[in-house]
C-alpha cells in the first residue's frame, strides 16, 4: 500500500474534532467530520457548504477526493453535490463539502457528525496530441445505450 503524506492545519476553534481517519486498516476513504458552529439544516433539493475546519498540503501528484458516506446516502438521501469532488495539492484553504439534500424531508447537520470521506489518489495528466483521424474500434461512434442495457 502506498503512503501520501499530509501536513493538516486544523482550525484554532476545532481541537473537539477528530482529525480524518481511517475507520479499518483497509478502509480506502477517511471520514470527515462537520465543524459548523451551529447546525445547518439542508431541506429537500437544497444545498449546503459544511466546513470540516480543516486545510492541508498534500504532497504534489496527488488529490484527494471527497466521496458520499454510503449509509448517509441510503439512510437520509444525503450526497456530496459534486462527488468526487477533487482538492488540488496546491489547495490551501479549508476543505468544504458540498451536501445536497435528495429526500423529501429536511436533514439537520450537526457539529461533529461524519459528513463524507476523502479518498487520496494519484493523479495522471493528459497531454493532447492532434491527429487527422481515430482508429477504429468495434464500438465506433456508438453513444449513450449503444453498447446495450
Amino acid at each position: 500500500m502506498n503512503i501520501c503524506e499530509i501536513k493538516i492545519l486544523q482550525k484554532e476553534n476545532c481541537g473537539d474534532l477528530p482529525l480524518p481517519f481511517y475507520a479499518t486498516e483497509e478502509s480506502a476513504g477517511m471520514d470527515l467530520y462537520a465543524a459548523n458552529e451551529t447546525d445547518i439544516t439542508i431541506n429537500p433539493g437544497e444545498r449546503a457548504l459544511i466546513p470540516t475546519g480543516f486545510s492541508m498540503a498534500l504532497q504534489k501528484g496527488y488529490e484527494a477526493q471527497i466521496r458520499s458516506r454510503s449509509g448517509l446516502a441510503l439512510k437520509s438521501g444525503i450526497i456530496v453535490l459534486n462527488a468526487p469532488g477533487t482538492i488540488d495539492s496546491d489547495y490551501r484553504g479549508e476543505v468544504g463539502v458540498i451536501l445536497y439534500n435528495t429526500s423529501k424531508e429536511a436533514f439537520t447537520v450537526s457539529r461533529k457528525m461524519k459528513i463524507a470521506q476523502m479518498v487520496i489518489a494519484p493523479i495522471v495528466q493528459g497531454k493532447w496530441i492532434k491527429v487527422s483521424s481515430l482508429e477504429e474500434t468495434d464500438r465506433g461512434v456508438g453513444g449513450f445505450g449503444s453498447t446495450g442495457v
